[in-house]
């Protein structure tokens, strides 16, 4: 998921202060010229086009309508993939369709370097991680994910709570297609980090895998809500949000727990980029200013990921209770990501030659 187009119009400055944020999340007055301006410039445009941003992915439904009912932008998405998306924004240059896009977290900083993006700070920037923003605006992640098993205790009455346990356990393990889907790539990595690797040491993971394969007992197929129904597999790696949204898709939700590694994982996300040449950048400016708002973020939270800002918002009861308990991150870490987009390269054939060979 991805975007940012349109080059000529000047970004409106960063807001500070909470007054503008309440305003803005509420749909009051502004407390603030600049706000004011860009809330009415948005209003004249009166639609944003999204890219990756579907009304089911991460609850952005409750944002979009949210947009309308405050500021009357309409909204339409076309979904598809993070390389996809910069590879439209390139195409289309001027001729641009799209003006705001979601992509991950390595893409931010490759859509900056193509030139495909215009920065804008939200008014609460300085609460977004350094690690998960870039210093001029160009790119910020909004939620984040992080690798997860969903575990089907039905099947397993010992829940593997740590990725030694599950290596040493007998469970069918769904990882999805290594090489091509970057939630299985992000899992390799994971279980890396655990074994005492990193992303250029993926050696201690793919060993580990490759022992799962040779028992039969690894699964190349990306999970959806209907294998994890019929139990395709006993646990299912996934970020987060992903485990956490299929279970509730689930008749039979209960057999499942959500948890995340205990010996570690990664922490990745998801980045909105504002196109260059966005044929309604104020539109796509206020939308991003809205997803970094308290509301926004809740939105998010409603769509079981984890905000960016979760340090910093007052969650209701039943929005913890739709996320992972905040203490089983405490082995996780972000990854790397301008290392990992060039160590990723090299995994398709190191998982083809030790893992899937280790099978045959």
């Amino acid at each position: 998921m991805t975007l940012s187009r349109r080059a000529m119009l000047r970004t409106l400055p960063a807001l500070c202060g909470p007054f503008a944020l309440d305003a803005l999340a509420q749909g009051g007055m502004p407390a603030t010229p600049a706000l004011d301006a860009l809330m009415t410039a948005a209003r004249k445009e009166g639609r944003v086009h999204s890219l990756g941003m579907p009304d089911d992915w991460a609850n952005w439904r409750a944002t979009w309508a949210d947009l309308q009912r405050l500021y009357a932008l309409a909204h339409v998405d076309t979904d598809m993939s993070s390389a996809e998306e910069i590879a439209k924004i390139e195409a289309e240059k001027g001729n641009a369709s799209a003006d705001i896009g979601d992509v991950g977290f390595e893409f931010g900083a490759i859509a900056k370097a193509r030139g495909i993006t215009q920065a804008y700070q939200p008014t609460t920037w300085a609460q977004v991680p350094d690690w998960a923003k870039d210093p001029e605006g160009h790119w910020a992640l909004a939620y984040t994910g992080t690798i997860a098993f969903a575990v089907n205790r039905q099947r397993l009455k010992d829940v593997p709570r740590s990725w030694q346990a599950l290596f040493a356990s007998k469970a069918r393990v769904m990882i999805g297609e290594v090489g091509r889907a970057a939630q299985s790539n992000a899992a390799v990595l994971a279980a890396a980090v655990a074994l005492g690797g990193d992303e250029t040491r993926l050696q201690p993971a793919l060993a580990a895998f490759a022992r799962l394969a040779k028992d039969r007992r690894l699964i190349g197929t990306n999970a959806t809500p209907a294998l994890m129904e019929r139990a395709e597999a006993d646990v299912f790696l996934l970020w987060d949000f992903n485990a956490l949204s299929y279970r509730a898709k689930l008749p039979n939700a209960a057999d499942y727990e959500v948890l995340i590694p205990s010996d570690g994982s990664v922490t990745s996300g998801y980045t909105t980029i504002i196109n260059r040449w966005a044929p309604h950048p104020n539109a796509a400016m206020l939308a991003r200013e809205y997803i970094f708002s308290d509301a926004g973020q809740m939105n998010l939270a409603r769509g079981h990921a984890r905000p960016i800002r979760v340090a910093h918002l007052k969650l209701p009861p039943d929005l913890k209770a739709l996320l992972v308990p905040e203490n089983q991150y405490a082995k996780a870490r972000a990854l790397k990501p301008a290392v990992w987009t060039e160590e990723v390269k090299k995994l398709p054939r190191a998982w083809q030659r030790e893992v899937l060979g280790a099978a045959r």
